[in-house]
């Protein structure tokens, strides 16, 4: 600690007058630790946490003590063993994978996915080499045949995002793990109060943490959970970058440094890809999606509630041909809700208009119907404590081809909704008086 001389200039108190490195404060909830590096007491100790031979803070583009608490609350929630938090859902997919998968490796990938997953997925990995089996997500014989020799991950959404299908989850693991490749879940959509994708045979799960861990609307995040339950050690030719001797940790491959207490997988996105590519979890947003955690339960059984009554009053409305809700008897994944939603289902879903058959006109109607929408907002999100509505053919799924849309059950009279936490006979008088006009 530098000692502090009984007078200060003007220029160097104004720097560090009121202020001693280290000392604790009792606060009552999670600090934001605001501050891009931390001080070390001695070189020696500066040596040894750069060679991870001891732990601490050293910058926080690798770790901060805010979105340790972040990390460890989120791995806790799924039944993970780490959790490493990141700037975005979108990093937390990429990284979740590029750990897993090199140049001149393979995945295989439900086609049912975000639309920013497929362009990420087919653009993207394409550029670097790796490629990208889509499969239809129900189909299990799909999954089996896209198998590698150079496969090196299942990737799929718990609950698909916009049209509400439900993964059978235990089924598309027992493949990859026949295959011997780990499962890695979107879980955004169902969030761990939902669903636990670790109870299902998953490996690893992935969250936009923007979307119902925060739940405001006000914070980007992603957090990548290693779930504890894949034994890279199993195949050590397979994984190299996790059982062969890793330069940057002195003492062996991850697997020998972490494989007992902690996650060699998480350490290996930490030390190389967090820090290599620079998608940091800032401390300010990790506090705010902590404060969104607190709540998380409540806030998704009233968005569950909402959402459920929201789809059975489309279901009967005479404008709606469709309703893609799986809470709904007539979805062709009702039957999955109990084993997979037991505490509700989703509350990010989709309906369709009727249809002229001409995609302008079928766009007009839409837009005329969302004009008239006053509750719900026109927003390219989900997860916030307000309604949304999009439309996923021109917004969230804009770069996906024709053939690409109807695979994934998108048409141009698609609306996707993300039901909020308003008073449900609000929201359901908004939706029939746009809907009257329609």
């Amino acid at each position: 600690m530098p000692v502090t001389p009984p007078e200060q200039s003007f220029a160097t108190a104004q720097v560090q007058a009121g202020f001693v490195s280290g000392v604790a404060q009792n606060t009552a909830v999670p600090p934001i630790y605001q501050s891009n590096a931390f001080e070390f007491s001695t070189l020696s100790e500066a040596r040894d946490l750069f060679a991870l031979r001891r732990d601490g803070n050293i910058y926080s583009r690798a770790a901060n003590p805010t979105v340790l608490v972040f990390e460890e609350r989120v791995a806790v929630l799924e039944g993970g063993i780490a959790a490493a938090g990141v700037a975005s859902g979108q990093a937390a997919v990429a990284l979740s994978l590029l750990a897993l998968a090199k140049s001149g490796e393979h995945i295989v990938a439900a086609r049912q996915l975000y639309g920013g997953t497929v362009d990420l997925l087919q653009d993207t990995f394409a550029d670097w080499g790796i490629a990208v089996t889509f499969v239809d997500q129900d189909d299990l014989q799909a999954w089996a045949d896209a198998v590698r020799p150079e496969t090196r991950a299942f990737f799929a959404e718990s609950v698909t995002n916009p049209i509400a299908q439900i993964l059978d989850l235990r089924a598309v693991a027992d493949i990859a793990h026949a295959a011997g490749v780990p499962v890695v879940i979107d879980n955004t959509v169902a969030t761990p109060y939902l669903q636990r994708p670790k109870d299902f045979g998953a490996d690893i799960s992935v969250h936009s943490a923007t979307k119902f861990i925060g739940g405001h609307g006000t914070s980007l995040g992603g957090v990548i959970v290693d779930l504890g339950t894949f034994d890279f050690s199993a195949e050590p030719a397979r994984w190299p970058q996790l059982t062969e001797p890793y330069r940057r940790v002195a003492g062996g491959s991850l697997v020998e440094r972490f494989g007992e207490k902690a996650s060699p997988y998480i350490a290996l996105v930490k030390t190389k890809y967090v820090h290599d590519l620079g998608p940091s979890l800032s401390a300010f947003n990790a506090f705010q999606l902590l404060q969104g955690l607190e709540t998380l339960d409540l806030r998704m059984s009233r968005h569950s509630a909402n959402a459920q009554l929201v789809a059975e009053f489309l279901e009967a409305h005479p404008a709606v041909a469709r309703v893609h809700h799986p809470g709904l008897p007539s979805s062709d994944w009702h039957g999955l809700v109990e084993t997979y939603l037991p505490r509700g289902a989703a509350s990010v879903f989709s309906f369709d208009l009727h249809s002229t058959g001409d995609d302008a006109a079928d766009f007009e109607r839409v837009e005329q119907f969302i004009g008239r929408l006053h509750i719900s907002r026109l927003v390219a999100n989900i997860g916030d404590a307000r309604s949304l509505v999009a439309h996923p053919a021109s917004m969230t799924h804009s770069h996906m081809t024709p053939t690409q849309l109807a695979e994934s059950g998108i048409t141009s009279t698609t609306v996707r909704l993300s039901v909020g936490l308003e008073d449900p006979s609000d929201i359901l008088r908004d939706f029939g008086a746009a809907l009257d006009v329609v």
